[in-house]
């Protein structure tokens, strides 16, 4: 089943702004923070080395300036989920899409190398490998979908056949090109499949029930439907 979202509607489930959970997974770990910490320190630092060089006037400019540099490690996350928001929000029709499971798979997936050298004095390279659940979901209508996430012990519960449900996103009115997907929701077990939370899950939610995800009928021929507001 795939039914078209109005742009309100699409607007509300893809935030703008960054969520908790956005923020969160640009916050990163430990060692990003610090070093936004340090573009911070340097920052400031050198504003204030130039105000003083250079003896400026524009003090209201200079202290917004120092401001902004001094909680860039506190902003900065807010504006890279904003942008990456921003990238969806630019397809123009997005869907709601609710289908189920036709097949999964694991795979290891390289995602970088890091050369160091042992006691002997020999290079060694250390392959960064990582976990990687596949997904292919489809519908009735012969429409598929393949999904990659990073994989965690949650995902034991998925089997062939789930229903599973997501926001696909395109710039034809039609949805008959689908350009970019959000993660993926499986009702039945209140689980999400993700590398980034691109929804507002409460609205997400509330527009499956509006659905009648209560009802987890088998999926039936696609017919033509309206708009949902």
């Amino acid at each position: 089943m795939l039914v078209p979202l109005t742009r309100q509607k699409f607007e509300q489930v893809v935030p703008l702004i960054a969520t908790g959970l956005q923020y969160k997974y640009y916050w990163g770990k430990f060692s990003n923070f610090l070093q936004r910490l340090l573009i911070s320190v340097v920052a400031v630092v050198v504003i204030l080395l130039v105000t003083f060089v250079f003896k400026l006037e524009f003090a209201s400019i200079v202290f917004v300036l120092g401001v902004i540099s001094a909680f860039f490690w506190l902003w900065y996350p807010v504006f890279q989920a904003s942008m990456r928001n921003l990238q969806c929000r630019r397809y123009k029709y997005g869907g709601f899409f609710r289908g189920r499971v036709l097949d999964w798979w694991i795979t290891d997936q390289l995602m970088g190398k890091t050369e160091t050298v042992n006691s002997k004095g020999e290079l060694v390279i250390i392959e960064n490998r990582e976990k990687q659940i596949n997904l292919e979901l489809g519908d009735e209508t012969g429409f598929t979908i393949e999904f990659v996430a990073p994989l965690r012990p949650a995902h034991k519960v998925i089997t062939r056949g789930q229903i599973a449900e997501m926001v696909v996103m395109s710039n034809r009115p039609d949805l008959s090109s689908i350009e970019q997907f959000s993660d993926i929701y499986f009702p039945n077990r209140d689980l999400w499949i993700s590398d980034y939370p691109y929804l507002r899950r409460d609205f997400f939610n509330e527009v499956g029930q509006r659905l009648g995800r209560d009802q987890q009928q088998k999926p039936r021929r696609r017919r033509r439907v309206e708009e949902l507001d």
